[in-house]
């Protein structure tokens, strides 16, 4: 299946420091791909990257087999969506006001919303279970609620590709279940869906493909179960990792034992 995000050789500095070096990334239709690893280790760098939101230093950056340097912002917006935690939206739109704003790239801000994308909005807060948060203002929100908000805002684009950062930093368990159920509705409509995971075990109950990076380079790809248990992984977190069975369960339950301990 063709990629529809295909990184190679991606190089990125920022401000003087070099961050990203090497790295390869693809992303397929559908994909379910967890990027995880230590802190400043260049996750959200890569992620900003891949959006377009950042200038590679080397490498390249292809969408749709297309050199990303050659698209617009506009095109790129309704091709990608990026659902990051620390979003900074006016506190005094509502919910469907924030949502609504996935749908520019489409419209542009000038246009009238039409039908369609009314029903674009209204699926995004329905596959969110924010729906009847609608008519609410942001500020009047839970850190939670917003960060939901903002995975609807991402829905509403209707985009082929979501880049999340961190998108449960702020979720209690009750809404980490919404936002996977809507990322796993989104990724059974072809979307494929990449996003910074800090939860290991969520990482790895979840994901298909997994990717940890560290030292701005990608230190182990694969299943879940081969990276998690890797010699990379216990040396870029400085930590022993054990798997255990759980009867009746194909996933595995990791441990975490601070090395040296």
């Amino acid at each position: 299946m063709r990629p529809i995000i295909e990184a190679r050789g991606l190089a990125v500095r920022r401000g003087r420091r070099r961050v990203l070096f090497d790295v390869d990334m693809t992303l397929r239709p559908g994909e379910a791909v967890a990027l995880f690893g230590p802190n400043a280790a260049g996750k959200s760098t890569l992620i900003r990257t891949l959006a377009g939101l950042l200038p590679a230093l080397a490498g390249e950056i292809r969408l749709l087999d297309r050199e990303l340097r050659f698209w617009s912002r506009a095109a790129v917006a309704r091709v990608i969506a990026l659902v990051a935690s620390d979003d900074s939206s006016g506190s005094l739109l509502t919910v469907r006001e924030r949502v609504a704003l996935g749908r520019y790239p489409h419209r542009g801000p000038f246009r009238r919303l039409d039908a369609d994308d009314d029903a674009a909005i209204s699926h995004a807060l329905e596959r969110t279970e924010i729906g009847h948060l609608g008519h609410r203002r942001l500020g009047e929100l839970s850190a939670g609620e917003r960060q939901l908000a903002v995975l609807a805002r991402g829905l509403a684009q209707e985009p082929q590709v979501l880049l999340l950062d961190e998108p449960a930093a702020h979720l209690d368990v009750r809404h980490q279940l919404h936002l996977f159920r809507a990322l796993d509705e989104a990724r059974s409509r072809g979307v494929a869906v990449l996003t910074v995971v800090h939860d290991l075990q969520r990482a790895a109950a979840w994901a298909e493909r997994t990717v940890l990076l560290a030292g701005g380079r990608i230190a182990a790809e694969g299943t879940p179960r081969d990276v998690l248990l890797s010699a990379a992984c216990s040396k870029a977190f400085g930590v022993s990792v054990r798997g255990h069975e759980v009867p009746g369960s194909p996933s595995l339950l990791y441990s975490f034992e601070e090395n040296g301990r």
